[in-house]
């Protein structure tokens, strides 16, 4: 599959389910709204659904949320995609969670052909843990990450900086990352969503990140591409990476190859804008895929060139309406 400006879209991201047992506060609002049931797609309908996509082309599939570890049987879904990596249809699977079901489930994710995850985790202070993500629980987590370790999973922590809530943290995260021989990716705020504070209270630019690293580590740049938007460096005194997402201070669009599909069917070519596609309906109008192919493919004929992400200060509205969590993450 080619867009309009000439890039292969090889990667799908599969929203599974909106819900999440965290209610981090860069998210989701406290009292969220979740999705009717009746509107979100089966386990069945997803497995369908993504069977699609690696008939076209997609080499990887990364499942997020919401929580996706949280979605009910989930383990059936992520056990039958695996078996597009068995016939060699599909490169990788992998999953972004926030690791509080870790601890159950490394091993079947492991035994399913999973073999890395992202684990969303912006603090190692357990009281500030429970503040950011409001529900959530340090030593669960840090159990699950033992837990992926010893299943054989490569782990990646994402942590998205917050001024003023993090931001005295980013020396100890990479010493402890590369204590562990975990990767680190560091995160800007994105505008999405309506979550109560102010994001031009949160958001931290990562060029501020990265000048702070570089008074005590040795960033040296790596010419890496993991098929998503990070800029890597190598940290000279701890052999560790570190990645750079920076949506808000220079986009990663000129190279996108992925796609998000979320749990209800709907099809964005761009996180950051809001044209979209129905998957839905064609997958559910006819037991042949012909017809939700042929919607695929005039999805990705409209795919963006690229984001146009602003924190407004002034109005203090999200550049884009809908959650992360509804797009996956």
């Amino acid at each position: 599959m080619r867009d309009p400006f000439g890039r292969t879209v090889s990667y799908l991201r599969v929203s599974v389910t909106d819900r999440c047992d965290f209610r981090c506060v860069y998210c989701m609002s406290e009292d969220m709204t979740f999705l009717p049931k009746k509107d979100v797609l089966s386990l069945e309908e997803l497995d369908r659904l993504c069977g699609a996509f690696v008939r076209l082309g997609v080499r990887k599939l990364r499942l997020t949320g919401g929580e996706p570890l949280v979605r009910r049987n989930i383990m059936w879904l992520i056990e039958r995609l695996g078996e597009h990596l068995k016939t060699g249809d599909l490169d990788e699977l992998t999953v972004t969670t926030n690791g509080s079901q870790l601890e159950k489930l490394a091993d079947p994710l492991y035994a399913a052909g999973v073999r890395r995850i992202n684990v969303s985790m912006d603090t190692l202070d357990p009281g500030k843990f429970t503040a950011i993500t409001r529900w959530g629980k340090l030593d669960k987590v840090l159990a699950g990450l033992d837990a992926a370790e010893k299943a054989g999973l490569k782990i990646k922590i994402n942590a998205v900086a917050l001024k003023g809530v993090n931001d005295n943290e980013f020396h100890d995260m990479v010493a402890w990352a590369g204590e562990c021989g975990y990767d680190l990716t560091f995160i800007e705020v994105m505008p999405m969503g309506d979550i109560g504070p102010q994001r031009s209270d949160q958001y931290l630019p990562l060029s501020m990140v990265r000048a702070q690293l570089q008074e005590r580590w040795t960033l040296e740049d790596l010419d890496l591409n993991t098929g998503g938007p990070a800029r890597y460096v190598r940290v000279r005194e701890t052999g560790g990476r570190i990645g750079f997402i920076t949506p808000m201070t220079h986009n990663f669009c000129e190279s996108c190859n992925r796609v998000r599909l979320t749990c209800t069917g709907t099809l964005y070519m761009c996180l950051g804008q809001e044209d979209a596609a129905d998957l839905r309906a064609p997958l559910r109008a006819s037991e042949s895929d012909e017809a939700v192919e042929r919607a695929i493919l005039e999805a990705i004929d409209r795919k963006p060139k690229g984001h146009d992400f602003i924190i407004d200060r002034r109005t203090r509205k999200p550049a884009v309406g809908r959650h992360m969590s509804v797009t996956g993450g």
